[in-house]
């Protein structure tokens, strides 16, 4: 069984915010292979479903943002999913809108769901799928620009990028993440 969580925060007023592009990914996983409504359980939204044959629970977190790994830890512990099946989507600053990384394991880089999700896994060893949203270029605008809306052209950007994702995701079902880094950085390209 794999876990697919994907972060953002709660309620209509984030919905279209950068900061939630990983609600963005799950939703369209979740849509695209007939996944039943989500239902509230482990503090968030979460839906079970098949995809390419494998076992899947997509997990929305509705504890906010920094306090993520609540969510994503009970709902590893309850379905007994080792973090080496568990992929995050989350909003990444450092890449251009519309790219995205894929890399198990490492550093939250300063993200506050990663680390709350480090913390209450007590394991880093998870998949996580870098959704890029780009960076404002300075520091200071950081908080303002990942809770902003995206622009209409990094919104087209985002959603190539995202149904990318969705398409080429039984790819890493698979284990097979760089067949679907590939994938994905190809019909990027071509779009």
């Amino acid at each position: 069984m794999w876990l697919l969580a994907g972060l953002g925060n709660p309620g209509d007023k984030y919905a279209g915010n950068r900061h939630n592009v990983g609600f963005m990914a799950v939703d369209g996983i979740a849509d695209e292979y007939g996944f039943p409504a989500f239902r509230s359980k482990f503090q968030g939204q979460m839906a079970e479903g098949v995809i390419a044959g494998h076992k899947v629970v997509i997990l929305k977190p509705q504890t906010y943002m920094n306090n993520s790994g609540q969510s994503v830890a009970a709902a590893a512990k309850f379905y007994k999913i080792p973090p080496a099946r568990i992929i995050v989507f989350h909003d990444e600053l450092d890449l251009p809108n519309g790219k995205m990384k894929v890399k198990k394991g490492g550093g939250a880089a300063g993200h506050n769901g990663l680390k709350s999700i480090d913390s209450h896994l007590n394991n880093k060893d998870y998949w996580r799928i870098r959704l890029g949203i780009g960076h404002p270029g300075d520091r200071e605008k950081v908080h303002g620009y990942v809770l902003g809306d995206f622009s209409k052209t990094d919104r087209a950007g985002i959603n190539e990028l995202l149904a990318a994702v969705v398409g080429f995701i039984p790819l890493m079902l698979d284990e097979k993440d760089s067949d679907f880094m590939s994938r994905v950085a190809l019909q990027t390209k071509e779009g």
